[in-house]
């Protein structure tokens, strides 16, 4: 999966938050979001233990601040602003042309045993600031 698109899947993906946006307050992104495209419906299982999935694809994911951070283990984030409203999550800026809306549809399933989840690059090694 090419980074425009994980960029996509990973837009797809994170919404559970209970306020009107990201504060100083716990964040809970757990659960099973869905994004509507072009070509259907994508959907992103966000775990506590900071992975990320959808598809074969296996993210690591970190809160800071106002933004989502994902890797994939190619030793960059990927850094994307987040606003949360209800049940809905909405990411932008980073490799996304617009803000992408994903909806919590489900609760979090527990991770797969032997799926590994990428090691967290350090903070410096972002794919664009």
């Amino acid at each position: 999966m090419n980074r425009i698109a994980f960029g996509f899947v990973a837009a797809v993906v994170l919404p559970v938050m209970a306020g009107a946006q990201v504060t100083a307050k716990r964040v809970h992104l757990e659960g099973q979001w869905e994004a509507k495209a072009s070509d259907g419906l994508h959907y992103v299982m966000v775990r506590s233990d900071s992975s990320a999935q959808f598809g074969e694809q296996v993210a690591r994911w970190r809160l800071v601040g106002d933004s989502i951070w994902f890797t994939l283990g190619d030793g960059a984030w990927q850094v994307y602003g987040l606003q949360v409203a209800g049940d809905r999550l909405t990411l932008s800026g980073g490799d996304l042309d617009k803000p992408v809306s994903l909806r919590k549809v489900g609760p979090p399933t527990p991770r797969p045993t032997g799926l590994v989840v990428p090691d967290a690059p350090p903070d410096t090694a972002r794919a664009w600031d």
